[in-house]
């Protein structure tokens, strides 16, 4: 719905909840002149039709409102299995990179620590932030970078994330092939 259509919907329930009041007011004035009872009903009775209107008139609204509100709750049922769907392929597709990158580093012939040190730096840690997590000194997990590096055959951090990253972004193959 557009903000015109909600507007329309605002204000026609306002204008006949306001003519309804006036109504009231004037069935008041009416009956505090001591008007007869002819007047007294052609006043009431504009009143109870228009309260009336205005209840279905709210009711309609409710009703699609709550329609409005089923097909969002649908919608974020659809949104969340969707994400679910996503963190599972994300997870699996992760796991066969993890195991990649271990194959590698094995291929490589890294230590242990060094594996540690190369899959931290993939992660993104800074040479501080790596040396606080395995509890050593900086200098030593430079060092232990500079193993990787050159075992590898890299020239630094930059290579060692292409190295494994390149083949996860490449373009998106053309329309109809694989």
């Amino acid at each position: 719905m557009t903000n015109v259509e909600d507007e329309a919907q605002v204000a026609l329930p306002t204008a006949l909840f306001a003519l309804i009041a006036i109504l009231v007011g004037a069935d008041l004035g009416a009956d505090a002149l001591g008007a007869s009872a002819g007047a007294h009903l052609w006043l009431e009775v504009p009143v109870m039709v228009l309260a009336g209107a205005g209840v279905a008139l709210l009711w309609r609204r409710l009703s699609f409102a709550e329609k409005a509100v089923q097909a969002l709750d649908r919608r974020l049922d659809e949104a969340h299995a969707d994400a679910a769907r996503w963190r599972q392929e994300a997870r699996e597709a992760l796991r066969g990179l993890g195991q990649a990158i271990d194959q590698q580093f094995e291929r490589w012939g890294l230590t242990p620590a060094e594996r540690e040190v190369g899959l931290l730096l993939l992660k993104g840690l800074s040479h501080r932030e790596v040396a606080d997590l395995r509890g050593t000194g900086e200098q030593t997990v430079r060092q232990q970078a500079q193993t990787v590096y050159r075992k590898a055959g890299l020239r630094g951090r930059a290579d060692l994330a292409a190295f494994f990253l390149e083949d996860l972004l490449l373009p998106a193959a053309p329309q109809g092939q694989p």
